[in-house]
């Protein structure tokens, strides 16, 4: 039985690598393995139409909920949708209408496998070379062809794997499915780990910013666990607000300044608090749409890298040991 849900890579050795794949127990409940993470694990669902919808359905609302505002457009306006689109001169105006017709095409796609559903309950069997399974195959492709046009709602960077989840959850086996985001949960948290690591070594050594140290820990830790807690499983109840508040102390976390310092000191951990509130939100997002966000994490990792060359040049910082939970990520 594993002793705890959250073993980094760097945490193992030959003797303690799991095979990818494993499922175990913990702390009474089933976790599954992928690269040196333990992730949550529900079992799938029957595989049969009815399923299928169901979660379609639900990943296409998820993607929305992620997504820049203003492209949920509905199925049955898909012909203007794609009118405007292709009418569109202005290059600016035509990315967004581009993402307005993928979201028509999203959701089209999602009312015909719904008909199909519907027609499989009065007893009509639908096959895969059906005109309707066809047509939805179609839109979901094509939805899928224009994801590179819509935008994570920061407005940062494309969300193209959390666009591509309805199409792969109509194309593979539920069971598949399910495994390919743990898989993506399991990246997720990698990815939390290190901007955990990366502010924690930025702030390393300014007196100031020591209080973070508790507060980022307490906050990965549940970002960790929000991502890989399905809406359904009663814990949400208890992981949720946990989550939430955390993330609310840390946001909220305010430097003591002292009044006998320069100006320019003053100013530039005023700066280190507002890059930490932007640790915050992009932690924030992964938990939220559970695939890696790399432009998103270069772009913090950048900004991280120029503060504290700047800690340097100005001398504020005065210890430059990594600070021991640096490696103690929940």
């Amino acid at each position: 039985m594993v002793e705890h849900a959250f073993i980094t890579p760097a945490e193992f050795n030959s003797s303690l690598i799991v095979k990818n794949g494993t499922v175990d127990e913990i702390d009474g409940k089933q976790y599954i393995h992928y690269d040196g993470y333990w992730v949550r694990f529900y079992e799938p669902p029957e595989e049969n139409f009815a399923n299928k919808r169901d979660l379609i359905l639900a990943l296409t609302r998820r993607t929305f909920h992620h997504t820049e505002d203003g492209i949920n457009t509905p199925g049955d306006r898909l012909e203007a949708a794609r009118q405007n689109y292709e009418q569109q001169a202005d290059e600016d105006c035509k990315r967004i209408n581009a993402a307005m017709l993928a979201g028509a095409l999203f959701n089209r796609a999602t009312d015909l496998f719904t008909a199909i559903v519907d027609m499989e309950h009065k007893g009509v069997q639908i096959s895969r070379d059906n005109e309707l399974m066809k047509q939805c195959s179609q839109c979901f492709h094509e939805a899928l062809e224009l994801g590179q046009h819509v935008k994570h709602y920061s407005g940062e960077e494309g969300v193209d794997e959390l666009w591509g989840e309805p199409l792969k959850a109509f194309t593979m086996p539920i069971k598949d499915f399910y495994r390919s985001r743990y898989i993506k949960i399991a990246q997720t948290m990698r990815d939390i780990d290190k901007v955990h690591e990366k502010m924690l070594a930025t702030f390393a050594g300014i007196d100031t910013f020591d209080p973070i140290q508790a507060l980022l820990i307490t906050f990965c830790t549940t970002a960790k666990r929000e991502s890989e807690t399905m809406k359904s499983d009663p814990n949400i109840f208890q992981i949720w607000p946990d989550f939430v508040a955390s993330g609310e102390r840390l946001y909220e976390f305010e430097p003591k300044i002292p009044d006998h310092i320069p100006t320019v000191h003053k100013e530039h951990l005023r700066s280190g608090q507002r890059l930490v509130q932007g640790g915050r939100d992009l932690i924030n997002y992964l938990a939220g749409v559970r695939v890696p966000m790399p432009k998103s994490t270069l772009h913090y990792f950048d900004s991280l890298v120029t503060y504290e060359e700047r800690s340097h040049k100005l001398g504020i910082k005065h210890s430059f040991n990594q600070v021991a939970s640096a490696k103690k990520y929940g």
